[in-house]
């Protein structure tokens, strides 16, 4: 139970993070098609590990890493290569990671409950070795965030500015592929394959309705996914349910109230005109 709170917290601090990003580059829905590809990594350690000496010790979330890198480096190339009809990238990347991972689940021998925690979470499952992998891979992200923020912001906002100011776009959105699959991977043990979107892209959601800037997106970004996921664990705990699916849902009542506090403060905000005028 402590490893998976740890692992939580670190989760919802770097979650947001990548969310603000996706958000402004309109990209938010990317999470979702590279979950499923990291389902087919899983599925594929799954079966390495049962099939093989050699990998028999392997954790599948190495993985679910690699091919959620390998997903996210396809759908930047899918993107240039349907340069009008970008938003077709990610369904095709969902839709070969959905079938390919329902090939290799019937194939391997894994019970259900094994199933059920990888697609949505379980917190009391949570080994040293995956807190371990938790750990790297979020400081790794934070590093990364912190060396290439200049560029990662100026690409998602502007590439073609971003170009002609001397900065490398293929290097940047390599790093930018990279980030993603890192808080993918990381996420999908507490919140699941299936939930990790609804966590990078809720407590942003929230945030938008209030921040003034980009760097109010991010702190309240945070602050939101952090809530969420402290509120969907501790709720969890007490209602016996599963804590993936109580985070995602802790992210949404968040998102609502934000949105109903927004309603009233412009509702004020127009009496108030009305009455000046």
């Amino acid at each position: 139970m402590e490893r998976g709170i740890l692992a939580g917290l670190l989760i919802g601090f770097i979650s947001p993070l990548i969310g603000s990003f996706l958000l402004v580059r309109r990209m938010t829905i990317i999470s979702e098609g590279l979950s499923h590809v990291t389902l087919t990594g899983i599925t594929a350690g799954v079966l390495l590990m049962q099939t093989t000496t050699i990998f028999a010790a392997l954790n599948p979330l190495y993985m679910g890493f690699l091919f959620s890198l390998g997903g996210s480096l396809l759908i930047e190339k899918l993107r240039q290569a349907y340069k009008n009809f970008q938003e077709l990238a990610v369904p095709i990347i969902l839709s070969a990671g959905v079938g390919l991972s329902a090939l290799m689940i019937s194939i391997a021998e894994t019970g259900y409950t094994e199933w059920y925690g990888y697609l949505f979470g379980s917190i009391i499952t949570v080994s040293l070795n995956d807190l371990f992998f938790i750990l790297l891979t979020g400081i790794i992200s934070l590093i990364i965030i912190l060396l290439f923020y200049k560029e990662l912001l100026s690409i998602s906002f502007d590439q073609e500015f971003a170009s002609t100011s001397g900065i490398s776009v293929k290097k940047i959105n390599f790093v930018f592929s990279l980030l993603i699959a890192l808080v993918i991977s990381m996420s999908m043990k507490i919140v699941g394959i299936l939930l990790v979107g609804a966590l990078i892209t809720l407590p942003v959601a929230a945030a938008i309705l209030f921040a003034k800037s980009f760097r109010h997106v991010l702190i309240l970004g945070i602050i939101f996914g952090e809530a969420s996921v402290i509120g969907g664990i501790v709720s969890s705990y007490y209602f016996n349910v599963a804590t993936g699916g109580m985070i995602v849902v802790t992210g949404i009542t968040i998102l609502l109230a934000s949105a109903a506090v927004k309603k009233l403060q412009e509702n004020r905000r127009g009496n108030t005109e009305e009455g000046i005028s």
